[in-house]
């Protein structure tokens, strides 16, 4: 039976520790205690906020006027090389199980924090690899149709930190994800990412054991902050505050100017090419260049001390403490390299 709370506290909920209270909390451990809170929302009327791990999640100071729905389900079965996870799996414990079974595809996602029914919404990705290179099929409950229903991959329209669900963020709940793995003989998937292929004494594109490849994504974070400890402030964050800016031909042309006219014809700002001749470059770097060093910031929300594209609650922070400091370093990015950066985390009652 779901449990249900009044005038309930969310922040606890939230890797950030911020946020008001719901009026109303629901914790649901089935997939039809799942769907029939959604069901019981929508036939009311009453607003609703689905939260699964909190890990990519703002909420304002003044909380959520309605029905928050923590998606707390559990479930996970391997069969061979496909996996099928409930939405509400711990993601992080669920890639170690992986590895510990000898799969390879999802080993460089380890230590991010959050449940595995929000990887598919975001395409969560980090070291060179992403969801959607492994997803088969998410089951969502879809509250236009009323029904669950089951997406291919190719129906969740994935691209860059973004897809289906995120487009349309009030219409699918997500129940499970499935996943195809790869067996490898205990191996890992090529190597995509240089600084794990680096770290590992390897090159791009070679295999290694897979658990070595997941030790060494979970040291490369935690020297980030980007692995969840209760008593380290670096990581009271959301991980990356933003996205790194996809930029035009055109864009990028501009851009290297403004970059050279600030810091010199030597400047060579990161650029990886994203397709139909865009160029990806790294929002770390604009914050670092831009004057937002690590640790940048002197009140409650700061720039993590190992990180610059953290965003930190120190312990005292507001959800309008962070928001201010997010608006300086999205406006200094902007008047230094005329780059506008985005947030990645999902904002409740509240916008940049």
């Amino acid at each position: 039976m779901a449990t249900v709370e009044d005038n309930a506290p969310l922040a606890p909920l939230t890797t950030f520790r911020l946020g008001g209270p719901a009026t109303r909390l629901v914790t649901a451990t089935t997939d039809e205690e799942v769907i029939a809170a959604v069901r019981a929302s929508d036939d009311t009327g009453t607003p609703l906020l689905v939260i699964g791990g909190g890990s990519n999640l703002v909420i304002g100071d003044k909380g959520f006027d309605g029905t928050a729905l923590h998606i707390a389900t559990r479930g996970f079965r391997l069969d061979g090389t496909a996996l099928e996870l409930a939405a509400g799996e711990n993601w992080s414990d669920a890639v170690a199980r992986t590895v510990e079974a000898g799969l390879a595809g999802v080993e460089c996602l380890a230590g991010i924090p959050g449940s595995a029914g929000a990887t598919p919404i975001q395409n969560v990705g980090a070291y060179g690899q992403d969801v959607s290179a492994t997803v088969t099929e998410v089951v969502a409950y879809d509250r236009r149709a009323g029904e669950t229903v089951t997406l291919t991959n190719e129906e969740c329209a994935f691209s860059y930190r973004h897809s289906r669900f995120k487009q349309h963020p009030d219409r699918f709940v997500v129940l499970r994800v499935r996943f195809a793995l790869e067996d490898a003989g205990g191996l890992s998937a090529p190597l995509k990412y240089a600084e794990t292929a680096r770290a590992l004494g390897v090159e791009p594109g070679d295999r290694v054991p897979a658990a070595a490849a997941r030790e060494t994504v979970l040291a490369l974070r935690a020297g980030k902050g980007m692995v969840l400890d209760p008593v380290d402030h670096d990581t009271w964050s959301a991980g990356s505050f933003f996205t790194n800016p996809i930029l035009t031909e055109a864009e990028h042309a501009a851009f290297l100017r403004r970059v050279q006219d600030r810091l010199g014809p030597d400047a060579a700002p990161p650029a990886f090419p994203d397709g139909d001749g865009r160029v990806k470059t790294s929002a770390a770097w604009l914050i670092d260049r831009a004057g937002f060093t690590k640790g940048y910031g002197s009140g409650p929300a700061r720039i993590s001390t190992k990180h610059t594209l953290a965003l930190t609650n120190r312990g005292a922070a507001t959800t309008e403490d962070l928001l201010a400091l997010a608006r300086e370093v999205r406006d200094g990015v902007r008047a230094a390299f005329g780059i506008t950066l985005v947030n990645e985390p999902v904002t409740v009652g509240v916008s940049l």
